[in-house]
């Protein structure tokens, strides 16, 4: 803290933010040892002194841990914080894991969809899907994205930047997800089925809901 009386803002902020709540049930306050003991503090830098100089990522050091951007992030509401393999989970593990361990967490960026959500709701303003993006800048110019991973973002690229080509994708998708055998689906190449069920595909895309219900009123 930077004083004492600063100590109320931030538990606040933690608890609203973490749980929505005024208050959280108990806080631990050290100060001092008590009379004839001792007391030690280990501070770990962990690489937070390297990632100070980090002019596009340094800001990450702000984190106060309330969760906010993982309870708003569809991909980890999605696949659970096991998922990330990490000891930070959610949008800010994406950008703190890789000062870590780059080539360990260098894949972490990628599982995010940039809708900003995680930024919109951080209470210390932290820009994490930009800084998600440029992480994923800085793995592409290191030669740490795997060739696979580069051709799945090409592809990638190629349908998201044809709005026919992509609606055709995403139904097509959702059609064959329902009638494709077992074993297709559920196959080494398939990590999202390594440790859980793949979702429900819908009957109809938003698109095409969208149209039948409320693009008659334009």
């Amino acid at each position: 803290m930077p004083r004492v009386e600063d100590l109320g803002v931030f538990i606040r902020l933690l608890a609203r933010n973490a749980l929505g709540v005024p208050m959280t049930q108990y806080t631990s306050h050290f100060r001092k040892p008590r009379a004839g003991a001792e007391m030690h503090i280990v501070i770990v830098d962990n690489g937070r002194t390297d990632r100070l100089g980090m002019d596009e990522f340094w800001t990450s050091l702000k984190c106060i841990r309330c969760g906010a951007c993982m309870a708003t992030c569809p991909v980890y509401r999605r696949s659970g914080g096991l998922s990330y393999d990490a000891t930070y989970a959610g949008p800010i593990g994406l950008i703190i894991n890789p000062t870590i361990d780059f080539h360990k967490y260098s894949s972490l960026p990628f599982a995010s969809t940039l809708n900003g959500s995680c930024t919109n709701v951080c209470p210390v303003k932290i820009n994490i899907h930009e800084q998600i993006f440029a992480w994923r800048k800085v793995i592409a110019e290191k030669g740490e994205l795997p060739a696979t991973k580069a051709a799945m973002m090409k592809a990638a690229g190629v349908i998201l930047s044809h709005p026919r080509l992509y609606r055709f994708a995403v139904s097509s998708a959702g059609t064959a997800l329902r009638f494709l055998p077992h074993f297709v689906v559920y196959n080494r190449l398939n990590t999202w089925t390594r440790g859980r069920e793949m979702p429900e595909t819908p009957r109809e895309t938003f698109h095409a809901w969208w149209a039948r219900n409320r693009g008659r009123q334009r």
